[in-house]
């Protein structure tokens, strides 16, 4: 047993035993690019056979999966922040700092939004591509190809209709709209079919003057876009042309932290629980017996029985897919990289570059748990970048694996035998006399 097989740094795999261990594996998750989509839940839950957890509505939240379970290996939690009762912070500190205030934005800024492809901090990155809810939220702006002629925008304009819209002054279809007209059927003369007619009959289309959007409906300013009520790309809380409220969610996507020194592992008395050789921590289902040891040695609190069998479960991070050099699934579901899978010791000096960019864009509250390898319980194998208190996320703020007292323990019960050893001899040599 090696110096530090209690409690401290070490390589996990070699202290198992395993002489030629490939380099460990892990995963980094930052939470600063989760989105909440929930694929990582879908994509365990489909790989791993990982039966439903209830299909169950909490009512308290976004978040119905509730918390890891034997039935959910990966929980993406929602942590919905409003303004304190004192109105002048939230009731977690550092909840807003380095939030931007000001006016929300409107409709052409979604256009924007929907072009552009902002750096996520993410390696290697995510392809540029278009926000369809942003495009969708805006209705008779241009947003893809060349920029519309002064006054007009879409597809259609005034003057005579024949068959299917009315374009320009005359019958060309698919070019500009005249002077008055906007979207993607305008005025025209004469019957449309399936297009806007002003003076005249319209056929699954909008009437009125100067109709603006794609088939919107009603009297509008020609070329600008009206919003139609469709998602927009703004946070939770602000509605158009308002300034921002105090509030947001917070999403990190939890699983299993694989740790240095695991609990869990510590006190199977079955051997169902091993260290595979990258690292990693698995239950082996069929040599469990349902003790439910593991579950309290676990200082995080993911372990868990199903109640069917009784058996523990947990996430094994793929140890399948990684043993056949793939992704584990929710890594390779994760739309926006937030779930970053990897050698272990590359990506903590990539949670480090990170973590240096959000706090130099005033993100001070940014910070990185569980990739301490000197932490209570060496360092864990699946490690995070908080935005908040690792409380404000349900982990713990010291965990500690049970083993790390285990000295000092015997320490003191070897002191306090030999303490009562020494005064039965001094109380039986004292009756002698």
């Amino acid at each position: 047993m090696g110096s530090n097989s209690l409690y401290g740094p070490l390589d996990p795999a070699l202290d198992a035993g395993y002489t030629d261990a490939p380099p460990r594996m892990g995963f980094f998750t930052d939470t600063s690019v989760c989105i909440g989509c929930k694929a990582c839940e879908v994509a365990c839950k489909t790989w791993n056979a990982v039966p439903d957890d209830g299909f169950d509505l909490l009512g308290q939240s976004y978040d119905n999966t509730g918390g890891l379970t034997a039935n959910s290996w990966r929980h993406v939690a929602f942590i919905e922040q409003p303004r304190s009762s004192s109105g002048a912070a939230t009731d977690t500190p550092g909840a807003f700092a380095g939030l931007p205030v000001g006016p929300s934005s409107v409709p052409a800024t979604n256009v924007v939004a929907a072009r552009s492809a902002p750096d996520t901090g993410t390696s290697p990155g995510i392809p540029p591509a278009v926000d369809a809810l942003a495009a969708a939220a805006t209705a008779g702006t241009e947003f893809i190809g060349a920029a519309p002629s002064p006054g007009a925008t879409g597809g259609c304009g005034s003057g005579d209709t024949s068959g299917g819209c009315a374009c320009g002054g005359g019958s060309s279809r698919g070019g500009a709209s005249a002077a008055g007209s906007s979207g993607g059927c305008g005025s025209g003369a004469g019957a449309s079919e399936g297009c806007a007619c002003a003076g005249g009959s319209s056929h699954g289309g909008a009437s009125g003057v100067g109709a603006s959007g794609a088939g919107a409906i009603g009297v509008g300013a020609s070329g600008s876009g009206e919003f139609l009520g469709m998602p927009m790309t703004d946070l939770p809380g602000r509605v158009n042309e308002a300034p921002r409220s105090d509030f947001r969610w917070l999403m990190m996507s939890n699983v299993c932290k694989h740790c240095t020194h695991a609990g869990c592992l510590d006190v199977c008395p079955t051997g169902a629980l091993f260290r595979t050789e990258f690292g990693t921590v698995v239950v082996q289902d069929d040599i469990c017996n349902g003790c439910g040891y593991c579950i309290s040695g676990c200082p995080y609190g993911v372990i868990d029985r199903r109640e069917d069998d009784g058996r523990a479960w947990k996430c094994t991070l793929c140890y399948d897919r990684i043993g056949d050099g793939l992704e584990p699934a929710c890594a390779k579901a994760c739309p926006t990289e937030s779930i970053q899978f990897g050698e272990l010791d590359e990506l903590r000096e990539r949670a480090a570059r990170r973590l240096e960019t959000l706090q130099s864009q005033g993100v001070a509250e940014a910070r990185l748990y569980g990739n301490d390898p000197s932490d209570g319980v060496g360092g864990d194998g699946a490690f995070f970048l908080l935005l908040d208190e690792p409380e404000v996320y349900g982990l713990p703020p010291d965990p500690h694996v049970p083993t790390r007292d285990v000295v000092a323990m015997w320490k003191r019960a070897g002191l306090a035998a030999l303490t009562m050893a020494a005064t039965a001899v001094v109380a039986f040599a004292g009756r002698r006399k």
